[in-house]
């Protein structure tokens, strides 16, 4: 595909990464000459300096005969006017940016008056992946496929669980639990594991299952699977006010810390439900004096790196919460899954891996389309989940009879609403969501599973 990349910051540049590395014909566009140059001495992609909504650089960019455009850029306005431009120029697919919390209830308007064939929020998208962690505390992240039948869901072995030591295929038989062990990381190294696969305590786990059966796997073992009733968010941005709103619609208990005066009036007015408190979020005396101690989750959402991972550890110490601690960059992500930080949240990647999953859906296929996508195991691997539409070479042959590729899980079916953890004498159907776990990239057809 031909793709224009509007924007060189964090998402863009990650966005423009991953297409090179797909073999996508791609052009960045950006205004700054530094940005394109500190990320174009990497990729092989055409850099095109400028304002992404001129006529003049979008034609040298190669609109007309472009697949898709993707705006992001620091302004939302800017963003739907580019892929406004683009559209009237070309017949491509336009994906815009759209951060302000002021037009979220017009995407839909705005989708269908400028012909906009995605507008994403990733204020909102991280906010909602928050929101699954602390509706299920036990897991570090929290992937949801088939509408959210099923779950991917990671949490770290421990000595308490008894796994140690245990074979899959032993744990499967022994507790008959309907979940399929789909990834494991142990140091730097990441494992799609088959049955004979041994854990060992330290291991970070990736499990598939329906949320009624993760949740019986989870008190198998000891782990609480209750919602959290009270939540403490230092940091009062977009993304607070909107895990704010869905916190106090699970009848959660919600204090927000805030620094600026100002700030803390405009959330007193839009969260009324919740507790705002003006004051220094990293001033242990306030925290205390806010019941740190007592607290169930403990969100850091500040617009600073450093202070977030220092109220993450310190939290992790003072309380027995939920941490969730949001990270921007991700330079030093090795230095950073070290470290005791309860579930670590990169609104970058969430975005990346939102915009990909519709790259790959938009792009021709045998009968088939990626509908979710999700990068896990570290990077190292992708989630796939794929809707069946026409029959193929893998629809009604048993998986046991399939020559699927290396390091490649089926991990689970979605027939009809019902969840299926599949095992050699299954078959794909027509009309299947398929979830696949592998370190195979760029799958974008469910036949692309098969060995050639």
């Amino acid at each position: 595909m031909k793709i224009i990349i509007i924007g060189c910051g964090k998402v863009g540049s990650a966005l423009a990464e991953e297409l090179t590395m797909e073999n996508h014909e791609v052009a960045i566009v950006d205004i700054s000459a530094q940005k394109l140059q500190e990320v174009g001495e990497d990729l092989d992609a055409l850099q095109i300096q400028g304002n992404g909504s001129s006529i003049n650089v979008l034609m040298d960019a190669g609109v007309a005969m472009a697949d898709l455009v993707i705006a992001v850029t620091g302004s939302d306005e800017l963003n739907l006017l580019c892929c406004l431009v683009a559209k009237n120029l070309g017949k491509c697919h336009t994906v815009a940016r759209v951060r302000n919390p002021i037009y979220n209830k017009e995407i839909n308007l705005m989708k269908e008056s400028l012909g906009i064939s995605m507008i994403i929020n990733p204020e909102m998208a991280t906010a909602a992946e928050i929101a699954r962690l602390l509706r299920f505390p036990s897991a570090i992240k929290i992937d949801p496929f088939a509408k959210g039948k099923v779950e991917l869901l990671k949490f770290r072995l421990k000595p308490e669980f008894r796994l140690d030591g245990k074979s899959i295929v032993e744990i499967n038989m022994k507790g008959k639990h309907n979940i399929l062990v789909a990834g494991v990381e142990r140091g730097e190294q990441v494992f799609i594991p088959n049955g004979d696969f041994v854990l060992q305590n330290g291991d970070l786990v990736s499990i598939l299952a329906s949320p009624k059966n993760a949740s019986a796997f989870f008190k198998s073992i000891g782990l609480k699977t209750n919602q959290v009733r009270n939540c403490m968010i230092v940091g009062g941005g977009t993304i607070a006010i909107f895990l704010a709103r869905m916190l106090l619609e699970m009848k959660m208990r919600v204090v927000i810390i805030e620094q600026s005066k100002e700030r803390c009036e405009l959330l007193a007015d839009l969260l009324p439900d919740a507790t705002v408190v003006n004051g220094d979020g990293t001033s242990k005396n306030l925290l205390f004096e806010e019941n740190l101690e007592n607290a169930e989750a403990f969100v850091a959402l500040t617009n600073m790196d450093e202070e977030n991972i220092l109220l993450g550890m310190f939290a992790e110490r003072m309380a027995h919460a939920k941490v969730v601690t949001k990270v921007n960059r991700v330079a030093f992500d090795d230095i950073t899954d070290e470290l005791e930080l309860g579930s670590l949240i990169h609104p970058k990647y969430i975005t990346t891996d939102r915009i990909l999953q519709y790259t790959r859906a938009t792009q021709n296929s045998i009968g088939s389309n990626v509908e979710t996508l999700y990068h896990i195991l570290d990077s190292k691997a992708e989630a796939l989940e794929f809707v069946i539409r026409e029959n193929s070479s893998v629809v009604g042959v048993e998986l046991k009879d399939l020559r699927l590729k290396n390091n490649l899980l089926v991990g689970c079916i979605n027939r009809g609403g019902k969840v299926l953890i599949p095992r050699g004498d299954d078959c794909l159907m027509v009309g299947d969501t398929v979830v696949v776990v592998t370190s195979q990239k760029c799958l974008r057809d469910i036949e692309d599973i098969l060995e050639k």
